[in-house]
């Protein structure tokens, strides 16, 4: 698990803050294929602490590399103040990342993105008896994280030019049951929790009527078969709020 002792965490968010407002240096900062990865200890720590319906996810810069921090809440939406915060550095996938979700109509779909955020498979196994097949979580996930690789760079270069980066996030947060969602099922089917990829995407918000950033959280579960292979299972889950705009939801 890595963790940023809180000093070094207070360090990063402001180094963050200052970045903003620079294009170029966002753009060395930031790849737009590049995702955040905590493992299953990380995110068991961050249950553990936090003592609110959503917890904060602070962006920062350290290293020279941009981080997420996780940082539970309090009941007061305050961060609950600790000697250290797990930590992810963004970093290129090391290989293709598949998500699958099952649909009410016993359709199984799967969806591939390459370690550069490419579509590179979509299928599914049945089809529908009616014209046309419903949008799923998944399609909009996937179609979000697309938008984000093409379009992040400019999404950021308008902010930067326009608005002196004043409206970039500085943190996004995040409900729980996003995270803790699949628990009971887990519970059920002897499922384990391996690890958790955030991957950037872009989406319209018809409240603040803009395109608005969002961090995406993929669970990844693994499950021994009635054979003793091992089957992994991924969740896509609801999308967290940036702040700013949305720093007033707690």
């Amino acid at each position: 698990m890595n963790i940023l002792n809180r000093e070094a965490c207070e360090a990063a968010i402001i180094e963050w803050s200052n970045c903003c407002s620079d294009y170029e240096l966002i753009k060395r900062l930031i790849p737009t294929n590049y995702v955040f990865n905590f493992d299953s200890s990380e995110i068991q720590w961050m249950r553990g602490e936090s003592g609110n319906s959503q917890f904060c996810t602070e962006i920062g810069v350290y290293q020279g590399a941009l981080i997420a921090i996780l940082c539970p809440m309090d009941a007061d939406g305050q961060m609950i103040v600790t000697d250290g915060y797990p930590y992810s550095a963004l970093q290129e996938l090391q290989h293709n990342l598949t998500l699958k979700e099952i649909a009410m109509y016993t359709i199984v779909k799967n969806a591939v993105l390459s370690k550069d955020l490419e579509k590179v498979d979509d299928t599914s196994d049945t089809s529908f008896p009616v014209s046309g097949k419903p949008v799923l979580a998944q399609d909009r996930a996937v179609a979000a994280i697309e938008s984000w690789r093409d379009e992040g760079m400019m999404w950021f270069y308008r902010e930067c030019t326009e608005f002196r980066g004043d409206r970039i996030f500085r943190r996004f947060y995040v409900p729980s049951q996003d995270i803790l969602h699949s628990e009971f099922k887990k519970e059920e089917t002897k499922e384990t929790l391996t690890h958790i990829i955030c991957s950037f995407g872009l989406k319209y918000s018809d409240i603040y009527g803009r395109v608005l950033p969002t961090l995406i959280f993929i669970s990844f579960y693994e499950n021994l078969e009635d054979n003793g292979s091992v089957k992994t299972i991924s969740n896509t889950y609801d999308w967290s709020h940036a702040c700013p705009p949305a720093c007033g939801i707690i």
